[in-house]
């Protein structure tokens, strides 16, 4: 192990982000057996989920100190729910905060130093015994999301430290774990570290382990990582697949057998001796396209078998799409893009950003419904699952980098950059590029995923351009997005595209009129506050002047608000400065187009509407049907004719009209023979 003693140190040091954490890796899914696979169920696999004892301290001073070792008598610590938050559950108190730094007006503070009297600890322990599939391999516990530093102890041992809240924190317990008795695991989270300077988010600031825990073991061979990079050839009809591997363990008698399905049949297979590192290059004729209006996808097995034995089955879900920029425009699959999007937080009303797939799904549905093709996961990596359903469903993904330091640079809605993080501040470079890498190395393999994103609103400096130079480097089959150069132009080079907030559509037109080397998107629009919205289609409209102009992610999907109990005694939203704290925002926590219930409110219908690929307009004869579909006709749609008088309906035919994509036609509606009353109104 790299460190045996853990620092406090550590949470004011930029430069020190990870301890004896493991390298990031693909979020693929591996089972012990074939049986294991086709049931989908992995024996490799132990949740610790649930409830873990817990102390709350104000500041470092107060926590308990030494709870980390065996023979720490922890029975007068509370009980806490694992994955959440510790403001949600009775401990500190919540706030909620836009542009400034939570500690403004609190304590006078320059990066990367932290308050002594309110930085607040949670000590977490939890007893477990070893799984008995997972006993005699290789053990390691996953961390899917800790706010905001945390330290790992097991059985009285010093395990590791890391940073970076919305990506894994993975650690080998192998050494320190006992397989046939109890085991204690101590975890110290600290609300407040040097990358809080980093992690200014608009956004409810909690802390805690708010995403899953589990243990995992490997078998004596084991595929560590997949990067499995498609894209069509430059027909546009054939697929191709550069497959990279990284296997770890006793590599000798072993083979390797790869298998592309399409649904339960083998389209392409290959078999041969195991090495540490493989590169396959697949050419498949003839594929199934994935995009956000046909999202085929494929299953990537890997078997790795020694001596004749299934020893793991790792898969990943691929689809074949083509991400590319040509003559200054975006094009999927060939054909020219627009984004019809929303920015998104993870939240929910009663748990914070500790969310359920319920809710996810709910979300990817919500969607569908209401024409919305594209999410920016503002601004910090999501959840897995997340990505799964956006692959499954079709969903275009800006995925953003846990990277946000507005109150370094923005001082009362003035720029003022004097002390901006990261800047080109070398101590900070290898912080932010970890944290781009832990987000590619995760999700590379999520066809969804079109887009990297730098990070939102940490205005320009070297370390940004860097970022942006590492995802050309690793991937060129993605596009990089940073808006933050919109303040700095020195720095133009760190984005692909023009990127801007909150742009009037003249000043866009101006922009796409200049003959613009980039594309351009509005990365946050329409602030979708109160009662707002209203004047959407001056953006829409410009979808069919400029090319260039490839849409745009409202501001935002859902609101930011906790149930709370009133004065009355009744249950309310709590917005900003509802939990009497400061500094905050107030009510800027209500941007959504969906209140944080998700019910949705009158804006959604409007962003319905306007985002809509296939628009109708109404005739004397008929309906002209324009289908703005890149790659399905209407076929599947039915055309539901209704006519109302005085809002009562009286006349309803439903049509099925084919039109392809692209193009628009008349079609004749049997309009009834009605006599109309001038007094009355008909629609």
């Amino acid at each position: 192990m790299e460190n045996t003693k853990a620092k406090l140190s550590w949470l004011e040091k930029p430069d020190v982000f990870a301890i004896n954490r493991l390298e990031a890796y693909s979020s693929h899914k591996f089972y012990a057996s074939q049986e294991e696979y086709q049931n989908k169920e992995t024996s490799l696999k132990q949740s610790l989920n649930g409830l873990w004892k817990f102390s709350y301290a104000q500041n470092p001073d107060l926590r308990v100190k030494k709870f980390y070792k065996e023979d720490f008598n922890d029975s007068g610590f509370d009980t806490i729910k694992v994955p959440g938050h510790i403001q949600t559950q009775g401990y500190d108190h919540l706030q909620y905060i836009n542009t400034q730094y939570p500690w403004d007006g609190l304590d006078e503070l320059r990066p990367p130093y932290i308050s002594r009297k309110y930085n607040p600890v949670g000590s977490y322990v939890k007893t477990f015994t070893v799984d008995k599939s997972l006993k005699n391999k290789r053990i390691f516990i996953s961390f899917q999301g800790v706010e905001t530093a945390m330290y790992l102890w097991l059985n009285g041992k010093f395990i590791g430290y890391s940073e970076d809240s919305f990506t894994p924190h993975d650690f080998e317990l192998t050494d320190f774990i006992r397989e046939d008795s109890e085991n204690r695991l101590a975890v110290e989270v600290y609300k407040r570290s040097s990358a809080s300077w980093i992690e200014d988010q608009d956004m409810f600031r909690f802390s805690g382990i708010f995403r899953d825990v589990f243990l995992y073991a490997i078998p004596e061979v084991h595929v560590r990582d997949i990067f499995a990079k498609t894209t069509l050839d430059d027909s546009y009809k054939d697929g191709i697949l550069l497959l990279d591997t990284k296997l770890e363990g006793n590599l000798e008698n072993t083979e390797i057998n790869v298998e592309l399905y399409d649904e339960d049949q083998v389209v392409w297979s290959r078999k041969e001796k195991a090495r540490e590192k493989t590169f396959m290059d697949i050419k498949l004729e003839n594929i199934k396209k994935w995009s956000a209006e046909t999202p085929y996808l494929y299953d990537l097995k890997i078997t790795l078998v020694k001596n004749r034995e299934v020893i793991e089955v790792a898969t990943q879900k691929i689809g074949f799409r083509r991400f590319e920029m040509k003559d200054g425009i975006m094009l999927i699959n060939g054909k020219r893009i627009v984004f019809k999007g929303v920015n998104r937080h993870e939240f929910d009303y009663l748990h914070g950003r500790a969310i359920s797939e319920d809710v996810m799904l709910h979300d990817i549905k919500f969607f569908k419904q209401n024409n919305i093709n594209a999410v920016r996961t503002s601004h910090y990596p999501n959840q897995t699952r997340w990505y799964e359903l956006c692959d499954e469903y079709g969903i275009y993904v800006i995925d953003e980098t846990n990277l946000e330091s507005h109150g370094s640079w923005q001082k009362l809605g003035e720029c003022e950059p004097s002390w901006n993080v990261p800047g080109s501040k070398e101590e900070w470079l290898d912080n932010v590029l970890d944290r781009a890498n832990s987000m590619f190395q995760r999700d590379k393999n999520h066809a969804s995923v079109i887009i990297w994103s730098c990070g939102n609103e940490s205005y320009a400096g070297d370390d940004i351009v860097k970022m942006h130079d590492f995802f050309h480097k690793v991937d060129d089959s993605r596009l990089v997005h940073y808006e933050g150069v919109t303040w700095n132009r020195d720095f133009e080079e760190a984005t692909d595209m023009e990127s801007r907030m909150y742009a009037k559509p003249q000043e866009i037109e101006e922009y796409l009129q200049g003959n613009p080397s980039k594309p351009y998107i509005s990365c946050e629009y329409m602030h979708s506050m109160g009662n707002s919205t209203g004047g959407m289609k001056l953006y829409t409209d410009l979808e069919d002047k400029y090319p260039q102009y490839q849409g745009g992610f409202i501001w935002d999907y859902v609101d930011q608000a906790m149930l709370k109990t009133d004065d009355f005694g009744e249950k309310v939203l709590g917005y900003g400065g509802d939990f009497d704290e400061r500094a905050t925002d107030y009510e800027f926590s209500g941007d959504g187009i969906v209140f944080a219930d998700r019910t949705p409110s009158p804006k959604a219908a409007e962003v319905k509407q306007l985002y809509a690929n296939v628009k109708v307009k109404v005739t004397e004869e008929g309906v002209i049907i324009k289908n703005d579909n890149l790659f399905i006709d209407t076929s599947a749609y039915i055309f539901e004719t209704i006519v109302k008088r005085d809002g009562q309906k009286i006349w309803q035919k439903d049509y099925s009209f084919n039109v392809l994509p692209q193009t628009k036609q008349e079609e004749v509606i049997d309009w009834p023979d009605i006599e109309k009353n001038p007094r009355r109104i008909y629609f």
